[in-house]
């Protein structure tokens, strides 16, 4: 018997791209039909965009689902997943300010793996051969993964001591290099006045012409700790907007992930959601303030895929002045079949 058609209202809580991406994401794990209905509601231009239509069509060709509705400004799709093809996979998503995924392995192996492309993120190695730029795109990135039976617990509630600051400031086109040293310069200044005591070291980058599309520059840094834990902070150049101001953007989010004693940042903290769902036993990850992208990722996890999640305040006594909380869940084992 057919699985029951699951209704998802794409216009609660965020109320944009990412209610799309994880429950076809977890539609065609699970083998659930999904309509989703007020596709990005929450935003100014409602509907779908040429992005989200490429990582549909992915999805569609991956398992050789129907897919209804999936239109320029569609508010709404209707999709059928069937059986994991093997093969290798293709996305072209050469758009406005896209990238180009390629996955250089049988799709069949990677039946599991298919939600790290999803969510962009565990991959086991990622190659970046051109950079493209708004408006017109055109970077090219490689994915390769390897297969799993089954999905460990996370867990990450110790983030130890913040061991090296490193990171990239760069500029592409025809954008001079000093760009590129006034973010890295700003960036440092910005960091040693909360941290002192570590050699910061943020490398200014002239892209090479053959490895990036059209004008632009942006920096990320990454704080790692003794634990293993992962800190960043990032920001892309704008028209009319000084390096400096570019560089101390990126630094300060970066120091706002390290202030409130979480073992990751706002941005990686609704990723590890969905692996949480999925994997066999008990997950807990210790965070800053929990975002709207959290608490929508485990909305739609919970719908979908029936696992169990709480959130509370953090009790451990380092905490008892910050707003740290620990996101525990219950996953429900899911396992590769063909493994």
């Amino acid at each position: 018997m057919a699985a029951q058609r699951v209704e998802v209202d794409g216009g609660i809580m965020e109320g944009g791209g990412q209610i799309l991406r994880v429950s076809t994401a977890l539609s065609c794990l699970l083998g659930l039909p999904l309509r989703v209905q007020k596709i990005r509601a929450g935003r100014s231009t409602p509907g779908l965009r040429p992005q989200h239509l490429s990582g549909l069509e992915m999805i569609r060709d991956l398992c050789d689902g129907q897919l209804e509705g999936a239109e320029i400004g569609s508010t709404e799709i209707m999709f059928t997943p069937e059986k994991i093809k093997g093969g290798i996979h293709t996305a072209d998503t050469k758009t406005a300010g896209c990238n180009y995924l390629s996955i250089s392995r049988p799709w069949l192996d990677l039946y599991f793996s298919f939600i790290f492309v999803v969510q962009a993120v565990y991959v086991s190695v990622c190659y970046t051969f051109c950079r493209g730029y708004y408006p017109k795109g055109g970077g090219e990135v490689i994915v390769r993964m390897s297969p799993v039976k089954q999905l460990n617990p996370i867990n990450l509630t110790d983030r130890g001591s913040v061991t090296k600051i490193y990171g990239r400031a760069f500029v592409a086109g025809v954008l001079p290099f000093k760009v590129a040293k006034d973010m890295a310069a700003a960036a440092v200044r910005c960091i040693r006045k909360e941290i002192r005591d570590l050699y910061v070291n943020i490398q200014p980058v002239q892209e090479p012409k053959d490895q990036a599309f059209g004008n632009g520059n942006g920096i990320i840094i990454i704080a790692e700790t003794s634990t293993g834990c992962l800190f960043a902070g990032s920001s892309l150049g704008k028209r009319g907007v000084n390096a400096d101001k570019v560089g101390i953007e990126a630094a300060e989010m970066l120091l706002a992930n390290l202030r409130h004693g979480g073992a990751v940042d706002e941005y990686l903290q609704d990723q590890l959601i969905i692996f949480m769902a999925l994997a066999c036993g008990v997950s807990r990850i210790k965070t800053g303030p929990v975002t709207l992208h959290t608490q929508t990722a485990i909305h739609f996890a919970e719908q979908l895929a029936k696992a169990k999640f709480s959130v509370k305040k953090s009790e451990d006594e380092e905490d008892a002045s910050k707003d740290t909380y620990i996101i525990e869940c219950q996953g429900i084992g899911m396992t590769n079949p063909y493994l």
